[in-house]
């Protein structure tokens, strides 16, 4: 199959959307922008859907093993004969993966917005940010070289500031743009520094090559990267470290995950495409495609481990707190992605020792559709009730039938109920746990217990409850609105139906699906039982919560006030940084740089001062100085040289 053909298309159709669109879009296109942004995501979504039937099912699979396709590859900057920047596509299995996720999702994300977002006034302008964040993901995703992944993480970043904070004049929204980007800056330059120490060591950029290399336990680059050290850890495990930061910060994970409920302040179908299936899972892609390599160094593996696990339960707690429908969400998600990180950190490679990988990225895979009709879903009701609170809600399952319908499966998917598409993916992570860790398997099965329990607290809260009359409404929504809820539902209930394993593997090669029923006995009794409790508490409006979390007291003001963790990085970046760092460095600047510069600008002065008499402009004066000056030469030259 010649891919070269068409391939590029599919990231550069999304490009091509938001330059027309961010150029033209206001003076000429602001109605009909969302129907062009749509069409070109229409267009790329098809193309890679073909593109995964021919991967999957014509040419990507060679002797029982799927292949690396790089169908286009461009030297950018070249440093030396081994080391440059290249633009290429890659073709694999967690890639072609994610171009379907990438594009279907931004696709539903398109089509949802085309009323939800209607009568905005930079409504094409929404539509550009868009094209550039689906363009700069697509481009992260098909990166064949760690420094081009590093350029589209990076635009990412800025795509998403510009999402998040659409809302311009809105203070909230600002900030929330703001702590973003901060945020997964910092994470951002331990990335670079790992990119470097992993580029200089292995002596490339390229992917494939820096993982042959650095898995190669003979190379000279391995055993130049595992003998070095510094603080008595080998380099390899540092940059691995410091480049799961970039992946945690871009993830949420624990404790870089501060950005994630602000962000929420953005437009609701920016959440459902940003924050619950392309962005925050760019730390999960990244560990998965660096995996070989974070595999032989079992120290970074591990960290990978307990981030991941931690970061799960801690969401967790908080969401069961929350009261903001779309924090809920957030913090949902957060969980959702530590389980996928503790399943890649609990993996192996190689038949039955990889499931946790593939665990991984099959769970990606399916959260990709509950987790974007959560939010859509999320966003038919903030637009009915013009509020993301939970006191505002309640009996909406008369005025929101279909809403109410697909929100009910996205929850039974997320907390793992048989047979919606999360069952089968989490099962398959609490399996891989089980066989390799049981401490993490008893943390994730309480996890999922708290999951099911704070879904239907907001199922709940939001479609039973007290009785909520609306005299006026505008009901659910136009088609654009219903059509992408109905798809994500249906793929909701079939997506975990599909093989996965026979796809994508830490080896390439074929993965038989684990389900068993037996083991599935004690998850799917643990979520039932969160949800049953759910249904007894916020069913029928009655005391019953207030009372539990006035008994818990400080443990529940803790987890509803998010353990003081934004407390915290206030604390250490006022008191800590801007009085002990900033201040000093201020005082330094203004009275000791600052004043040797007054000082040299003084001294200049009164020098020119005292001077400026010599060039007056008379030329009586000149003509005297220059008499002056032959006849004291004259003296020098006749009298005092000798």
């Amino acid at each position: 199959m010649n891919y070269s053909q068409y391939i590029l298309l599919i990231p550069l159709l999304p490009l091509a959307g938001f330059l027309v669109l961010g150029l033209f879009g206001k003076s000429y296109f602001n109605k009909s922008a969302g129907i062009i942004g749509t069409l070109f995501l229409l267009v790329a979504a098809i193309l890679s859907l073909y593109t995964a039937y021919n991967y999957f099912f014509i040419d990507g699979k060679v002797n029982g093993v799927y292949q690396s396709i790089i169908p286009f590859k461009y030297t950018w900057l070249s440093f030396s004969e081994n080391i440059s920047i290249d633009m290429g596509f890659v073709l694999d299995p967690i890639s072609v993966m994610m171009l379907v996720v990438v594009t279907f999702v931004s696709l539903m994300v398109h089509i949802f917005s085309l009323w939800y977002m209607k009568g905005e006034e930079r409504f094409s302008t929404y539509y550009a940010f868009l094209g550039l964040f689906t363009f700069s993901m697509l481009g992260l995703v098909i990166s064949t070289n760690i420094f081009q992944i590093y350029m589209f993480w990076e635009l990412v970043g800025v795509s998403s500031y510009l999402l998040i904070g659409f809302y311009y004049d809105k203070p909230s929204a600002v900030a929330a743009s703001k702590k973003a980007f901060i945020v997964t800056r910092f994470a951002d330059l331990a990335f670079l520094i790992g990119i470097l120490i992993l580029g200089f060591q292995a002596e490339t950029l390229d992917f494939g090559t820096l993982i042959q290399r650095l898995t190669d336990i003979q190379s000279s680059q391995f055993i130049g990267i595992t003998t070095a050290s510094f603080f008595g850890v080998s380099l390899l495990t540092w940059a691995l470290t410091l480049v799961f930061i970039g992946g945690a910060g871009k993830s949420a994970m624990l404790p870089l995950h501060i950005w994630l409920p602000d962000a929420m302040e953005g437009p609701t179908p920016v959440s459902a495409l940003i924050h619950a299936a392309t962005m925050v899972v760019a730390g999960v892609y990244l560990v998965a495609r660096l995996f070989p390599v974070f595999h032989i160094n079992q120290a970074s593996l591990h960290i990978v481990t307990f981030v991941g696990v931690a970061s799960a339960l801690f969401a967790a707690i908080i969401a069961c707190t929350q009261t903001d429908i779309k924090r809920v969400l957030a913090y949902s998600t957060m969980s959702q992605i530590g389980y996928m990180m503790f399943s890649l950190g609990i993996s192996g490679i190689g038949g039955e020792n990889g499931l946790g990988y593939t665990a991984s990225l099959f769970h990606l895979f399916t959260h990709a559709f509950f987790k974007s009709l959560l939010f859509l879903a999320a966003g038919a009701v903030i637009h009915l009730v013009h509020s993301n609170e939970l006191k505002d809600m309640g009996g909406l399952k008369r005025y929101m039938p279909v809403t109410h319908i697909v929100f009910l499966v996205a929850c039974l998917a997320i907390s793992g109920i048989f047979p919606f598409a999360g069952f089968f993916s989490k099962e398959e992570i609490l399996l891989a746990s089980y066989e390799s860790n049981k401490i993490v398997y008893a943390i994730a099965l309480f996890t999922s217990g708290l999951t099911a329990f704070y879904m239907f607290r907001l199922y709940f809260s939001i479609f039973w409850n007290k009785q909520k009359d609306l005299h006026s409404h505008h009901g659910e929504g136009n088609m654009s609105m219903k059509i992408p809820l109905w798809i994500l539902a249906v793929c909701t209930c079939t997506a975990g139906f599909i093989s996965f394993g026979k796809y994508v593997s830490a080896d390439g090669k074929e993965l038989a699906s684990h389900f068993h029923i037996l083991f599935s006995i004690v998850p799917v009794t643990v979520s039932l039982l969160g949800i049953l409790l759910a249904m007894l508490l916020y069913k029928k409006e009655n005391g019953k919560p207030q009372a539990i979390s006035n008994s818990l007291g400080g443990l529940y003001k803790t987890a509803y006030h998010k353990f003081y963790i934004d407390e915290v990085y206030l604390f250490i970046t006022k008191k800590i940084i801007f009085n002990l760092v900033g201040r000093p460095a201020a005082w330094i600047d203004k009275n000791i740089i600052d004043g040797i510069m007054n000082g040299i600008a003084g001294v200049t002065a009164s020098i020119s001062s005292a001077i400026k008499g010599i060039q007056s402009g008379k030329v009586q004066s000149y003509a005297l100085y220059f008499f002056a000056g032959i006849i004291a030469m004259a003296i020098v030259f006749v009298y005092l040289w000798k």
